[in-house]
């Protein structure tokens, strides 16, 4: 099928670019637009009992998103700046979108003012019913109203402000993560393709013609490596479409975008790479062009396509969850595998078609014994001492995260330069109050009712507790209850607390919301679904990877070598972000804890690329073992064939990752350090160390599968026929007429 399909692209090449051509203009040019509608929510689903009540309370205040006035450095029971604040609460009490602005001369003990009377709060209250349009408009308008105001230091913050500061800040790190990794993926794409060659080339001929045998092999470098760059700008074009029509459906996290562009990216290089090197290589065994093209997508091609599939497998296990943010980032990520593989399959073999001619192969194939087969060779003399040893290893690295603190992400998250978090950090360290979020209980009786007097007392005598106060509300069917624990807002003593108070015998129907216990609420509700998720991805990756090889051994060695690489990145996490090691380094504060969601989407983005790098390693093995019948050759050769090509792909996939590490946004930075640690974890330690040796020690039970399960494999198993060479090419084609995907 995939060299049918080359034969059409070859024929349509020029009609193929240009639909290509579409879609890059398109995603550029309209998909952009998703910046604009990034939502900075608490994540969950929206039927959990914090989530319920927090819009319960926002509905009955009748009132919107908040916008903070911070008016600080002056006393502020300066005459003068009483006048001048109150004039601008005037002044912004006018404004379209806005409902009603507290200050705190108008509601004193409202913890407004700060302790030491040297700052004040102004609360500006948006509209309910206020579009996005109108909220930012609101925003730039109290912005220019506040900076009227006659005070050292004043700054705009709140949720509104922050949301547009993160959807700012996402833009900029994308910008800013690209601009770091493509030009190092280029000088890398050169060498691997040969520019280190065609450069002594250049040399030796000179400049003397622009036809010269040097500039010629300087070209054919060049538009070999500008490829996989070419297919990484269609892919992040398609993401920001998928995205954008995602956004239309539901909310999109403020890091959905570089989270899924960092994937597209990677992805992309990765494909490009594999079908460029193959077509080079099918071109030196003197293949013309329409031959070169079949057998690249009859294998090269399939390698995509199963990969392709295997990653959109694991991403589809954050469908499980209820919580709408992780469904998108799954859509969002299965959309933009499925166009980094439909690139790879269409726009790369009609530019290979369009520029054959000034790609030039390389001057012979990969040798079969080098640097990766005699590496394999010691690996498997001490194959006993270095299985147990590396295992040890890496179940070492990942102890810290025993201890992991596991939080959702505020706005310590943005840069130490943005407002709203400067504005934060000042409330939080000068105003009453202000220090911990409180749990919010709503009970549904009068303030009045005996039966509440006791149930807020119950809740006074819980563990935990710092302090109680009941909201003097006009309502006298409803009662609000803040309860403030000891400690951080999301600490384990404010999370028990939660679990506690929901414990309580309640004298009506009450329900908590607040800081904790979104937390708690999220918590559990990755936990119910995690067993499922992880189910999911696991069984799916057996069941492809025992099509692919009939064994039943191979798949769960390489689930359990996943998981244990996964592991050693998950405690380097918590060593750098939670306890701060490398922060100066990297550029920010260590905030104490790592965001909940992190080890999720590591384990599942990741999960999916190691399985690409397994599928093409394993594949090869295969490959050797049906032509040889010795595994421990069988597996020397397959590093071999795939060493150089694997480690190039890894290095470029993790120069996307730390390019995306460099980002502000601490999410983003988690994410990218996490899966550049993952992969250099699972190409160098796992696939030159692990692999080799346990493959070692296994046998000839590596290929060992029941009776019953090798007869279905025989049937229905995957593999690839590549149509054979003209008669009387000089190649070795016997190994390649039944080659297992990869």
């Amino acid at each position: 099928m995939l060299a049918s399909l080359a034969r059409l692209v070859h024929r349509r090449r020029w009609l193929v670019l240009a639909a290509w051509v579409v879609v890059l203009v398109a995603g550029f040019g309209y998909g952009s637009q998703v910046f604009g509608r990034l939502a900075n929510e608490s994540g969950l689903r929206p039927d959990a009992e914090s989530v319920r009540t927090s819009e319960r309370l926002r509905k009955l205040a009748d009132s919107g998103s908040e916008i903070l006035v911070l008016v600080d450095g002056a006393e502020t029971r300066d005459p003068a700046l009483r006048a001048r604040v109150s004039a601008a609460v005037a002044e912004i009490q006018r404004l379209p979108g806005v409902a009603r602005v507290v200050d705190g001369y108008r509601a004193p003990g409202t913890g407004l003012v700060a302790r030491d009377g040297r700052a004040m709060l102004l609360r500006v209250e948006l509209a309910d019913d206020a579009s996005s349009k109108e909220r930012d408009r609101a925003v730039d308008a109290v912005r220019e109203q506040a900076g009227r105001i006659d005070a050292p230091r004043v700054l705009v913050g709140g949720e509104a402000p922050a949301n547009r500061e993160f959807q700012r800040q996402a833009q900029h790190d994308l910008e800013k993560g690209e601009l770091y990794s493509v030009p190092v993926m280029l000088l890398l794409l050169l060498v691997i393709f040969g520019g280190r060659t065609a450069g002594r080339r250049l040399r030796r001929t000179g400049l003397r013609s622009r036809a010269g045998a040097g500039l010629a092999a300087m070209l054919s470098v060049v538009l070999s490596a500008s490829m996989p760059l070419l297919l990484a700008a269609v892919a992040v074009a398609g993401a920001f479409l998928i995205l954008l029509g995602l956004s239309h459906a539901t909310d999109i996290s403020s890091y959905s975008v570089n989270v899924v562009t960092m994937l597209g990216l990677g992805l992309a290089v990765d494909y490009s790479l594999l079908v460029v090197s193959r077509f080079r290589e099918e071109r030196a065994g003197g293949l013309d062009l329409p031959m070169a093209l079949d057998r690249t997508m009859a294998s090269a091609g399939r390698t995509v396509a199963f990969s392709g599939l295997t990653v959109a497998v694991s991403l589809a296990g954050l469908l499980v969850f209820a919580e709408p943010f992780l469904r998108s980032l799954a859509w969002g990520g299965i959309g933009v595998v499925l166009v980094a593989m439909l690139a790879a399959i269409t726009l790369l073999p009609a530019l290979l078609a369009i520029w054959s001619g000034r790609i030039r192969p390389p001057r012979a194939r990969p040798a079969d014994h080098g640097f990766f087969y005699r590496q394999s060779r010691v690996v498997q003399r001490f194959a006993l001492a270095i299985v147990p040893l590396v295992a040890l290893v890496l179940l070492l690295a990942a102890l810290p995260f025993r201890h992991a603190e596991l939080e959702n992400s505020g706005l310590e998250a943005l840069p130490r330069s943005s407002e709203s978090r400067r504005l934060f950090e000042t409330v939080r360290e000068r105003f009453p109050g202000a220090g911990t979020d409180p749990l919010t209980v709503v009970v549904d009786v009068d303030p009045r009712s005996a039966g509440l007097a006791d149930y807020v007392h119950r809740i006074k005598a819980l563990p935990g507790v710092d302090s109680v106060q009941v909201r003097p509300l006009p309502l006298p069917t409803l009662t609000v209850v803040d309860v403030v624990p000891a400690g951080p807002s999301q600490g384990p003593v404010a999370r028990r607390l939660v679990e506690r108070v929901r414990a309580l015998e309640r004298p009506a129907a009450a329900t908590v919301t607040g800081t904790a216990a979104f937390l708690v609420d999220y918590r559990d509700s990755l936990l119910a679904r995690l067993p499922l998720a992880f189910g999911l991805v696991g069984l799916a990756t057996l069941v492809l990877l025992f099509l692919m090889t009939g064994s039943v051994v191979v798949p769960i060695k390489a689930v359990v070598m996943n998981v244990l690489s996964l592991g050693a990145s998950f405690g380097a996490l918590v060593w750098v972000f939670q306890e701060g090691h490398l922060s100066g380094l990297l550029g920010f504060d260590p905030p104490g804890m790592v965001d909940i969601s992190i080890p999720v989407l590591i384990f599942i983005f990741a999960f999916g690329l190691s399985m690409d790098y397994e599928v093409f390693l394993i594949s090869r093995i295969k490959e050797a073992w049906d032509e040889t019948g010795d595994n421990d050759r069988a597996v020397a050769l397959g590093l071999q064939r795939t060493g150089r090509i694997v480690t190039s792909a890894a290095l470029l996939i993790v120069v996307v990752f730390l390019g995306f590490a460099l980002s502000e946004l601490l999410t983003i930075k988690e994410i990218g350090l996490g899966m550049a640690i993952a992969v250099i974890v699972d190409a160098t330690v796992v696939r030159t160390l692990l692999v080799p040796a346990t493959m070692k020690l296994m046998g000839r039970r590596n290929w060992w599968a029941p009776a019953g399960l090798r007869r279905l494999h025989d049937r229905f198993g995957l593999a690839e026929h590549l149509p054979p060479p003209p008669a009387g090419e000089p190649r070795d084609v016997g190994r390649e007429l039944r080659t297992p995907v990869g």
